[in-house]
């Protein structure tokens, strides 16, 4: 198989949400040694950016979506331990903090923006639900990403979207990082209220925002 086909293949199985045989096609670029910064950008990434434009226009849902970002992470898991080996890691985008704020125990909109984000070429640490304003602020400081990601999907704890905001101001960490809000009961109107830097409406939108937001750091 020559490697235009492979790309293709690799371009295909994204598109169609193909998880399994994402994995098996990164396996066997690596076995012929095609490089892997090639296999990512070449294949899977365009799959992904077409993805991206099909859910935009309405012909994609959340399921292709879903499956679409799965097949992503899959084959990134193969072909990334590689590129540290050959210490040509593919270029990361910016770091991003995700996490539900505390009294929250909704996930999947989060999950599913840390699954395209990471499949857009951003390093994500995902704090999971109910996460207090102390751990977000503690791994801010840790971490020192370029983006925190705050979920709250019920309007009875969207106020602790507000509250990390504070707690970052107040500990002088809030002019490092660009604060993105989301979840279903959450507006632009309400992200420009408590300070936010950008609000995410849904995943496609979230990925391309944070994409301006890293772009502006640098």
């Amino acid at each position: 198989m020559e490697k235009r086909e492979f790309y293709e293949k690799m371009f295909q199985s994204v598109l169609q949400g193909e998880i399994e045989e994402a994995g098996e096609l990164a396996k066997k670029a690596l076995e012929v040694q095609i490089d892997p910064i090639a296999a990512i950008n070449k294949g899977y990434v365009k799959g992904m950016d077409e993805v991206g434009r099909l859910y935009q226009t309405g012909e994609y849902f959340l399921p292709e979506l879903v499956a679409a970002g799965e097949a992503m992470k899959t084959a990134l898991k193969i072909l990334d331990p590689v590129l540290k080996e050959q210490k040509t890691e593919r270029k990361i985008l910016g770091r991003v903090v995700l996490g539900t704020v505390e009294g929250d125990i909704h996930d999947i909109g989060k999950s599913i923006v840390g699954s395209m984000l990471v499949a857009t070429g951003f390093e994500v640490v995902d704090l999971g639900v109910n996460v207090s304003i102390k751990k977000f602020l503690d791994t801010v400081k840790e971490v020192k990403p370029d983006i925190l990601g705050l979920s709250a999907l019920l309007t009875t704890t969207m106020p602790n979207q507000k509250k990390v905001i504070e707690a970052l101001e107040e500990a002088k960490e809030r002019q490092d990082v660009k604060v993105m809000v989301g979840g279903a009961a959450v507006t632009n109107r309400w992200a420009t209220e408590i300070g936010a830097d950008a609000y995410g409406e849904d995943a496609i939108t979230a990925v391309e925002l944070a994409k301006k937001l890293a772009a502006s750091l640098t």
